[in-house]
């Protein structure tokens, strides 16, 4: 694929569909940051496969410190990936779900797998 700069006089159906514009490069660089960022994939795919509570994401994703943990729910959060539902009893339970901004990034991000297990991208 080709990468074009656009210039914003063009208007928006003057594009060729692989061409992306620095708004665009801009917007992608920003999301995958996001989804690319240490443990926030593993804890996106599990909410995506079920957990709901902070032990059970947790047991899920290997080697992740509850700190980090909660540091990235906040952060998904924050990005709309994520809700946060506080359900009113004694002690207070918390339960985490993906938002349907969420489940898209999810549905996203299947293609970018199958094309890494495509070329082999990671393997030694």
């Amino acid at each position: 694929m080709s990468v074009t700069t656009t210039h914003s006089h063009q208007g928006p159906g003057s594009r060729r569909p692989n061409q992306i514009d620095d708004e665009d490069c801009r917007v992608f660089q920003v999301a995958v940051e996001l989804a690319g960022k240490k443990w926030s994939a593993a804890i996106l795919l599990a909410l995506a496969r079920g957990a709901t509570r902070f032990s059970e994401i947790r047991t899920s994703v290997d080697g992740l410190s509850d700190r980090l943990l909660a540091a990235r729910l906040r952060e998904l959060e924050t990005n709309g990936l994520v809700e946060r539902e506080v359900i009113p009893s004694f002690p207070a339970q918390i339960r985490y779900g993906l938002t349907q901004a969420g489940i898209e990034l999810i549905r996203t991000l299947r293609p970018l797998v199958a094309w890494a297990e495509r070329w082999k991208v990671g393997a030694s």
